[in-house]
């Protein structure tokens, strides 16, 4: 989209903080929900994971409403930061009352109250705020370059702040007082600093007039600015082949993160050592960040996302076999590594993923000639609650299938052999079919050969 630049070094920071507050919902949400609501209140994780999956079913349908809802805005602060701005507040005030449970309540009413919470804070608020956070990729800059860098900068606020909630919560629980207090302490502490990054970032950044997103583009028809309904928004979204594959890498993403939740179980009963979840959290997190710190230049030295992203899931997938190998054998160092080269391999997709859904988008613009950033970056979403919440209505499944018990000093051999399965083996399935989706997922090629066959340069 031209080599013209809109963006300064500090819009660029200032647009990535937004995942770090972001994050402090989602990483104390995703990780340790599941043994808070069955080690501190008392809950089942089968009956847990049953309303987490039920919970699913209303996201799903919320995430292309809400795209469709920012692609009809109009407000002096643009399309999506409106949305980014006030949907925060509700984020806040739920991930607090979801780790908040009231202990005077019966069972079934904590069972109620969870599902509620819960639903409203991913289905309605999260939802509003991804999808909005998501969309400024293709809204404050036409520059691809600059899309590259906003997500590589994005997603190191997002490993770093994943990393920190991984490594201090536990800690912060106990010093806060343990238990409910102790969680509810630690939810208020996440929220108040959520609340207060996401302003900064909604307010870092300026988005672009109509008048220069549609510049310099040719569509197929006159009027690409009317407004678009939700029915059209959607079918224009499943005629993408693109998004569909983009829905489907984050959802397979997703679920894993969803299932690496069960992290903490896995240190506890198979490792020993609870406090490991920081060290295994720091050994993929941190190589990622220095992946993503070369992206920009990794995209531009291949001419491209697609090679990049592609051979780098395939060796993630390589080293994928020593985690699994070390974890069979006891040997922690080699786990270690191993998740550290595949973290290495796999963070050049996490950096630029929202350049490749601006591509998708500017996709469709030029076959159907219809703006629809907003519900295109749905698919980010939709992938992050729908398999999030998948992974972790999965885990809560299986785990209370395998038979384990809260707080018991020893698990079962069905209970260790299930959490080496979702610990071990379910990061390599996933790799796998990522790795299909993105030998497909050519969609700077499809852009570039349709302006050649346009004559638009």
């Amino acid at each position: 989209m031209g080599d013209k630049r809109y963006l300064k070094w500090y819009n660029k920071i200032g647009y990535g903080s937004g995942d770090l507050a972001a994050n402090c919902i989602y990483g104390l949400l995703t990780s340790f929900v599941l043994i808070y609501l069955t080690d501190t209140v008392g809950l089942n994780a089968g009956i847990v994971g049953t309303l987490i999956m039920f919970s699913k079913f209303a996201d799903g349908i919320t995430d292309v409403f809400f795209g469709n809802l920012i692609d009809k805005t109009h407000t002096k602060l643009g399309k999506a930061r409106p949305w980014m701005l006030w949907s925060q507040i509700g984020n806040c005030i739920l991930l607090v009352a979801v780790f908040a449970i009231p202990e005077s309540l019966g069972e079934t009413a904590k069972y109620a109250y969870f599902f509620i919470t819960y639903t409203l804070l991913n289905a309605i608020f999260y939802t509003a705020n991804n999808i909005a956070y998501a969309s400024l990729t293709s809204l404050i800059t036409k520059n691809g370059n600059e899309r590259v860098q906003m997500g590589s900068i994005r997603f190191m606020f997002s490993l770093a702040t994943n990393l920190t909630v991984a490594s201090v919560t536990v800690g912060l629980v106990g010093k806060f007082g343990g238990g409910a207090t102790g969680w509810r302490t630690v939810a208020f502490l996440y929220a108040v600093i959520a609340l207060i990054v996401n302003t900064i970032s909604v307010f870092s950044v300026k988005e672009l007039s109509e008048e220069e997103l549609t510049e310099g583009v040719e569509v197929t028809e006159s009027e690409p600015q009317e407004k678009i309904s939700f029915g059209e928004s959607l079918k224009l979204l499943i005629a993408n082949k693109y998004f569909l594959m983009i829905a489907a890498f984050y959802i397979l993403m997703y679920i894993q993160t969803g299932i690496a939740g069960i992290g903490i179980y896995y240190m506890t009963y198979v490792i020993g050592n609870p406090a490991m979840l920081g060290t295994f959290s720091m050994a993929q997190m941190l190589p990622m960040v220095i992946g993503l710190a070369f992206t920009p230049a990794l995209v531009k030295k291949f001419k491209g996302m697609y090679k990049v992203n592609l051979y780098g899931y395939v060796m993630a997938g390589i080293f994928r076999i020593g985690f699994i190998i070390g974890g069979y054998l006891g040997i922690i160092p080699l786990m270690l590594i191993s998740s550290a080269l595949a973290g290495l391999c796999t963070s050049p997709v996490t950096g630029d993923i929202n350049a490749v859904i601006s591509a998708a988008s500017e996709y469709t613009v030029r076959t159907k000639g219809k703006h629809i950033e907003g519900a295109m970056f749905s698919c980010s979403s939709l992938g992050i609650k729908v398999g999030g919440g998948l992974g972790s209505a999965i885990s809560g499944m299986l785990l209370a299938a395998s038979g384990y018990v809260p707080n018991a000093a020893q698990q079962s051999a069905s209970t260790l052999n299930m959490l080496n399965f979702m610990y071990l083996w379910f990061p390599m399935i996933s790799i796998i079919l990522i790795s299909i989706i993105m030998y497909n997922l050519k969609v700077e090629k499809a852009n570039a050969d349709w302006d050649a066959e346009h004559g638009v340069r």
